[in-house]
């Protein structure tokens, strides 16, 4: 076959192809293609709308609760709340006129002892040179800030406040276990007679005491950030504290975290017995 034959035989074969639906393009495998985008679309709108909800309703809830329309929210229970930690991501810490804020409204709340926490000590830089007072290194002991914070209320007059890092976590836990193995290589026992070493929790904990790294554990500990975790903050001092996530720091709320007193006072724990 010439070149004009094969020429005019390609535009009547052409429309053959172009009419012939593709094998993976059938009608049903489109129609089912069409029925799951549908179904995802209204999946994802109805998650979207939910969420919107849920965020209104918080928001109208906080902004209730602080107006003091809510009378449940107006008498919070504290007995229970014997040391507060505050965990912060460490850029959002930088913000030290948010933290002061926090710290008036947790001292009108009558909250007494507080931890702030960042992973790379921000908040340790802010704050302690400010402190009125110093800490020993002891357990137990920490730093009053009342004369640096203006209160709202005299009846608080300062609060109790113990700054940390990350270098409380690791390094404090490595530091612990230096001081367990000096103690056992120098103990009195030596040669073949030196038995295996065998530490357990409260030599771990005397350790930490020791070194300065220990202190109380907090009953409650409130995350600030975009991350839903504790951000490196002493895990031993974790064994049963409740966690509540906060969202992040520049939209912090008055009545939200009212809310989270009030849900903390309400919960009941019996420590594994």
């Amino acid at each position: 076959m010439d070149s004009k034959a094969m020429e005019e035989s390609l535009p009547s074969q052409a429309p053959i192809f172009m009419n012939q639906a593709p094998p993976h393009m059938s009608r049903p495998s489109i129609i089912l293609k069409l029925i799951l985008g549908l179904l995802w679309g209204i999946i994802h709108l109805a998650i979207s709308l939910f969420n919107l909800w849920s965020f209104l309703i918080y928001n109208l809830e906080c902004y209730l609760i602080s107006s003091g329309l809510l009378r449940k929210y107006q008498y919070l229970h504290l007995d229970r709340l014997k040391y507060l930690a505050i965990v912060v991501d460490s850029k959002e810490a930088k913000n030290t006129v948010k933290i002061r804020q926090l710290l008036c409204w947790l001292s009108t709340m009558g909250v007494k002892y507080v931890c702030l926490y960042d992973i790379e000590g921000v908040l340790k830089k802010s704050f302690e040179p400010a402190m009125t007072g110093s800490r020993d290194g002891k357990a137990g002991e920490y730093l009053d800030i009342g004369a640096s914070i203006n209160y709202s209320h005299s009846s608080h007059k300062g609060m109790a406040i113990e700054c940390l890092s990350g270098s409380d976590g690791k390094e404090g836990i490595a530091k612990a276990a230096n001081l367990l193995c000096s103690t056992y290589l120098n103990g009195a026992t030596h040669g073949n007679g030196k038995r295996e070493p065998t530490f357990t929790e409260v030599d771990m904990a005397s350790a930490l005491k020791a070194i300065g790294c220990g202190g109380p554990e907090p009953d409650l500990l409130l995350m600030y950030g975009p991350a839903r975790c504790h951000l490196g903050f002493p895990a031993w001092r974790l064994r049963y504290t409740e966690i509540m996530h906060m969202g992040p720091l520049k939209s912090m709320k008055y009545g939200a975290i009212v809310k989270a007193l009030y849900n903390f006072s309400k919960k009941y724990q019996n420590y594994g017995k």
